[in-house]
């Protein structure tokens, strides 16, 4: 285990197990609550404090959070008596393991950190145990006036008006496009990307997309999939929002309220599996970026803050690579729906500590959190920053651009604060369970989409015409096995324990 005097960048989330069971025996900080106008600092460059980070980070993200948090412990860390140390874990199992072993106090494991990332659900367990230091006494009205509205919400834990979760970075997600291959097809049917701003645009789009590729090879009945998404979750938690229905609401004692709507519910399978079914759709590799690459389908939706995974060329197994330029547009909304969309990244938790730690860790967040630091880091990892003033990109170019930023990066960013300034953003309030829940969500839809796919091209190979194989699965009744078997599995996941 290494130590270093960088800050090691995650904003993935921190799966702790529910068998964390912290126990600090520092002394707790006695004024939290107080107004951030009336508090008297305590820190002083002649009494230095260090401030601890455990986490994990690699590549572009490492690169510059290592530079940020230089430039913080030579500046400002160093003006306010601030050094602050963080310990690369390694992998996110890593990462858990080594805050469990520090928790338990086990032999030779190191103290717990002061700060290390987390996710609601994630912070909620550590929250109930009682080891959680609201920072909202840190911040004046005015500093929190500056961050989007949504971002602080999301560390309120307990509607109280508290801040446990400090926002770093934020990502939505985005629909990235192989505009090479889109073209092609685009002059052949007249199609346009306004015809992929609506879900059911996509779908129909998609159905377009099979039948001109299959009509390229007429003595087959091979067409291509156009489309594929990451984060199934989102799909089924953002649908269900835009379509008046909050899938995973919390009741007054912090367990979740479901609300599965079988309406909407229909809406978000015929717009996912009636078009996997039909081959329309495709997810093959562990992501989609990964079937971009192989030239399965030509559109994905997946994370605003995994540009640097866009594909530059496609390689068709079997056939010659060759490269591509790609589009990224704003995710699809459901037709006729609220304008919502996912908000996601991990925060800053900061474990309960003397006042004097404290104060240095939120100082070093603020600090991390202003437009000229946020945006470099938003340049260089097409993470949003967290203050209002920051969404717009010309903003954070003025800022941050080196001359080093790729296109994919800029056009996710672009796509990403359009997103951001016109629709509400929402992520999921933290419930018991809610790691469970979001399991059952992730899987349920598209493992049932896959598995009957796969049935299908079996049929189709033994000689069925490809309609009579989907028709065998795309009924009614198949809905209706579907609906409550996942009602079923997420009322026992959220009443799990």
């Amino acid at each position: 285990m290494t130590t270093h005097t960088h800050v090691a960048k995650t904003l993935a989330p921190l799966a702790l197990t529910a068998a964390l069971v912290l126990a600090l025996t520092s002394p707790l900080v006695g004024c939290a609550g107080a107004p951030a106008a009336s508090r008297q600092s305590k820190l002083s460059s002649n009494d230095p404090v260090t401030v601890t980070v455990w986490n994990y980070y690699t590549g572009t993200q490492l690169d510059s959070f290592n530079e940020l948090v230089d430039e913080f412990n030579r500046t400002r860390g160093k003006e306010l008596g601030i050094e602050v140390q963080s310990t690369s874990q390694g992998s996110l199992d890593d990462l858990e393991n080594a805050v469990v072993a520090a928790a338990d106090k086990r032999v030779g494991a190191g103290e717990v950190p002061t700060m290390f990332p987390a996710y609601a659900d994630i912070a909620l367990s550590m929250n109930e145990r009682g080891i959680l230091q609201d920072v909202s006494g840190y911040l004046t009205d005015a500093e929190r006036a500056n961050y989007v509205d949504g971002y602080l919400a999301e560390g309120d834990l307990d509607g109280t008006g508290g801040l446990k979760i400090f926002p770093i970075a934020k990502a939505t997600e985005v629909m990235v496009l192989n505009r090479t291959d889109w073209d092609k097809f685009a002059e052949a049917t007249g199609a346009t990307t306004d015809d992929l701003a609506t879900i059911e645009g996509v779908t129909q789009t998609a159905k377009m997309y099979y039948d001109w590729t299959d009509g390229l090879t007429p003595a087959r009945d091979d067409g291509k999939a156009l489309f594929g998404r990451d984060a199934m979750a989102n799909y089924l938690i953002i649908g269900s929002q835009q379509l008046g229905h909050e899938l995973i609401g919390r009741n007054a004692d912090g367990t979740a309220a479901l609300d599965f709507d079988k309406a909407v519910a229909r809406r978000l399978w015929d717009n996912y599996y009636i078009p996997y079914l039909n081959g329309y759709y495709s997810a093959i590799g562990r992501f989609r970026s990964d079937d971009m690459k192989t030239g399965t389908i030509i559109a994905y939706v997946g994370s605003s803050a995994s540009a640097s995974f866009t594909p530059a060329a496609v390689s068709p197994a079997g056939d010659t690579r060759y490269g591509i330029e790609t589009q990224t547009l704003p995710a699809p909304e459901f037709e006729g729906g609220k304008s919502v969309a996912v908000q996601q990244g991990a925060g800053m938790v900061v474990t309960k500590s003397d006042d004097r730690r404290v104060e240095a860790a939120v100082e070093f967040l603020k600090w991390f959190t202003q437009p000229e630091h946020n945006s470099k880091f938003a340049l260089d990892t097409s993470y949003l920053p967290v203050k209002k003033s920051a969404n717009d990109l010309d903003e954070i170019v003025s800022h941050a651009d080196d001359g080093n930023t790729t296109e994919a990066a800029r056009q996710a960013l672009s796509a990403a604060i359009s997103t951001v300034n016109g629709s509400s953003m929402y992520t999921p309030r933290p419930v018991v369970n809610g790691t469970s829940i979001r399991s059952v969500l992730e899987s349920a839809l598209s493992d049932k989409a896959a598995a009957d796919r796969k049935a299908v091209v079996e049929l189709m190979a033994g000689g069925t015409r490809r309609s009579d194989a989907v028709a065998k699965y795309a009924t009614d009744a198949n809905f209706e096995a579907w609906y409550a078997d996942t009602l079923a599995k997420l009322e026992a996941a959220a009443h799990e324990g």
